[in-house]
């Protein structure tokens, strides 16, 4: 494998280094009239970190040079200037970039912000490694949520839907601070930019209903779909999957692991240590037991394998 891109390893503020790409569209409806509803369609802009990991969405109204522009700017005003923008060269973002007529005008705007635009060879997503992994999960989950809504979303529903995204994706894990089971802490892409541990939820609960209700509870309700779906669906990546022909290592006490839990409310990653190994008649581990603390309130769990991940190994 090659080595691990200069980018990733520089010590530079959060967006200095940034990697972007297009996904959508969706329909919202933009006026009501006599006959129905007027719908129009709009796109949105992930921006990725190189070196925090964090993401970035800006919703735009069009693929044109304009939307384009001023999609740079909203990041560049919130993130600060970026060094260098690096985007793939598979063929959705090529037949994007002739509608966003990247010319002059786009480049000589990079140009005066002191930021250069870079194309990664083409045919070679698995250079994107972090940032194609988030981008296509995102689009992947609101592509299925967005296509099989009943309600008609307005341009804020989506463009607040956008930036509960934003938190959710920010607060995955990245690797965790401390092996202390009493003092959890997990480092978040959320975590650098801001200094602080996370977004709380929302006081309350939201279910499907309320998607037909008042446009903030639309927003929360939509959320926690895409919420329900990221934390089943982001896990996993971070697991090798391979075929059962080699002997692995078996889990060992003191082992420190995500927890896989259907119950586990927004935001919320819990993480536990490795307390007993019940291993079955072949040797291999298939059943542990696990202890975590939430709030200073230490628990103990019994599971299967399936049911955790593993983070760090105790050696």
């Amino acid at each position: 494998m090659a080595d691990l891109p200069r980018e990733h390893l520089k010590v530079c503020p959060p967006f200095t280094y940034v990697v972007f790409d297009v996904f959508g569209p969706w329909s919202v409806v933009t006026r009501r009239t006599r006959g129905g509803q007027a719908e129009s369609k709009r796109w949105a802009m992930m921006f990725s970190c190189l070196s925090s990991r964090a993401v970035h969405i800006e919703l735009i109204e069009s693929k044109d040079t304009s939307s384009c522009i001023n999609a740079l700017r909203c990041f560049f005003t919130v993130r600060g200037p970026a060094k260098e923008l690096q985007s793939d060269c598979g063929t959705d973002f090529i037949g994007a970039s002739k509608e966003l007529e990247m010319d002059n005008t786009v480049q000589g705007y990079l140009s005066k912000q002191g930021c250069s635009w870079n194309f990664r060879p083409p045919h070679a997503s698995h250079m994107g490694d972090s940032w194609e992994r988030m981008i296509g999960v995102a689009r992947r989950i609101l592509d299925s949520m967005l296509l099989q809504q009943k309600s008609r979303l307005t341009h804020e529903v989506l463009s607040m839907l956008m930036v509960e995204i934003t938190v959710i994706i920010n607060a995955r894990p990245l690797l965790p601070a401390s092996t202390d089971p009493h003092q959890p802490f997990i480092l978040s892409p959320a975590t650098l930019p801001t200094q602080k541990s996370g977004v709380p939820p929302p006081p309350g609960d939201f279910t499907d209903k309320d998607v037909f209700t008042k446009q903030w509870r639309q927003v929360q309700a939509l959320a926690n779909q895409f919420w329900a779906r990221w934390s089943r669906e982001y896990l996993p990546s971070l697991q090798q999957r391979q075929k059962r022909t080699v002997t692995r290592r078996n889990l060992q006490v003191g082992d420190l692991f995500l927890l896989r839990d259907n119950w586990t409310v927004c935001n919320y990653w819990p993480m536990a240590i490795l307390t007993a190994t019940f291993p079955g008649k072949d040797g291999h581990v298939r059943k542990v037991e696990v202890k975590t603390t939430d709030q200073g309130d230490t628990r103990t769990f019994l599971g299967p394998v399936a049911e955790v991940v593993l983070l760090l190994p105790k050696d």
